[in-house]
């Protein structure tokens, strides 16, 4: 058994997404769970959220918490490998994927957090960099390939392409970066996905 717990217009709504690339959305229940919004106010949803800090995503397999978008995403790729969204054990591009999943994390959305909340500091900038050095980790890759990890569009870029959906503010001015944004959301995909979350909004207003 397969549960994702989801709030409509959030970090979850790529794991939304992931489900759609995986082919595997009549395997995997989905909960809407309410979530404290940046505005103070709650998401809809009915469902109890068994998150221990009320966030999303959380995916449960067989009893098990996996939580995080980059350990569920590694976790449901390598769960579905039939996809091809990631390099899987023993495949010599495995540490890449890895290690742009991992990036995501400990580097882009720190940056465009503390950005956004005008933080500055020399402890913050040593320790994550800073937005020019993101754009350009971004733009070496995509120089010379259309995706991330070369020619094939796999979960590293459903990631990494998340914030600069949320917020096209966000996205980097550069024109490698903002061609990869097109191709990414050129994606049936990605139309799934925000379709699914604007059907859930609409449930949540009528009732």
């Amino acid at each position: 058994m397969l549960t994702l717990y989801h709030a409509p217009l959030s970090r979850s709504s790529r794991i939304i997404r992931l489900i759609e690339e995986l082919g595997v959305r009549d395997r995997i229940e989905i909960q809407i769970v309410p979530i404290l919004r940046n505005d103070g106010s709650l998401s809809p949803g009915e469902a109890h959220n068994p998150h221990p800090e009320g966030k999303v995503p959380l995916l449960v397999h067989d009893s098990v918490e996996i939580w995080e978008s980059n350990a569920i995403i590694l976790y449901l790729t390598d769960l579905f490998p039939q996809a091809a969204m990631g390099p899987v054990a023993g495949d010599p591009m495995r540490g890449r994927y890895l290690s742009w999943l991992a990036w995501y994390g400990n580097v882009v959305e720190p940056v465009l957090v503390f950005g956004a909340a005008e933080l500055s500091h020399p402890y913050l900038d040593r320790t994550f960099r800073g937005r020019t050095e993101m754009i350009a980790r971004l733009a070496g890759a995509l120089q010379d390939a259309p995706f991330l990890m070369g020619e094939a569009f796999t979960a590293a870029d459903l990631l990494l392409v998340s914030p600069f959906i949320w917020f096209p503010e966000a996205a980097p001015d550069h024109p490698a970066i903002r061609a990869w944004i097109d191709r990414c959301e050129a994606r049936p995909s990605a139309v799934k996905a925000a379709a699914f979350d604007v059907e859930l909004l609409s449930r949540s207003e009528v009732a």
